[in-house]
């Protein structure tokens, strides 16, 4: 059963909407939402690099900042991308819901190697860097059709 359940899921996971993927790869900035002890939100922007394979997103921030403090707390978080340039009636956008990993990123990736290698610029200011496993994603595109959904859930198939 476990063998099956883990097929669907890697099914799953690659079946991520190319229009999806392509959108997050070619942007690059994210706001971010975490919770505090309080329930209370706190955002945050921040740069990042998309790891479309395991749909993970990584960005790098100080360890001092208010957020890392957060998320060391409590992992989930919320975001949105949007592109650099907006156009309202073209509007492309997505939503997003996820887990920071702490532990379980894929032994394959190292996280400060491959946020560099795609932003070396992120090399100049000091920090950690975090890897989101982006659980559900909705987007929006209206470049094709007004008010065009597309949706996708990491655990949909298991559920």
């Amino acid at each position: 059963m476990v063998t099956f359940a883990r097929n669907y899921l890697m099914s799953n996971i690659e079946s991520l909407n190319n229009d999806i993927s392509s959108f997050i790869a070619d942007n690059k900035i994210a706001s971010i939402c975490c919770i505090d002890s309080s329930n209370n939100p706190w955002c945050f922007h921040c740069f990042y690099v998309f790891d479309v394979k395991n749909q993970l997103l990584f960005f790098k921030s100080s360890t001092r900042s208010r957020h890392a403090a957060l998320l060391s707390r409590n992992p989930v978080v919320s975001g949105s991308i949007l592109p650099e340039k907006l156009e309202v009636l073209a509007l492309k956008g997505i939503q997003f819901t996820g887990s920071v990993l702490n532990t379980a990123i894929p032994d394959q990736i190292d996280p400060e190697l491959f946020y560099h290698k795609r932003l070396p610029l992120g090399l100049i200011k000091p920090g950690n860097v975090y890897c989101i496993q982006l659980e559900t994603i909705k987007m929006t595109d209206n470049s094709k059709v007004f008010g065009k959904k597309s949706e996708w859930d990491r655990y949909a198939l298991i559920k």
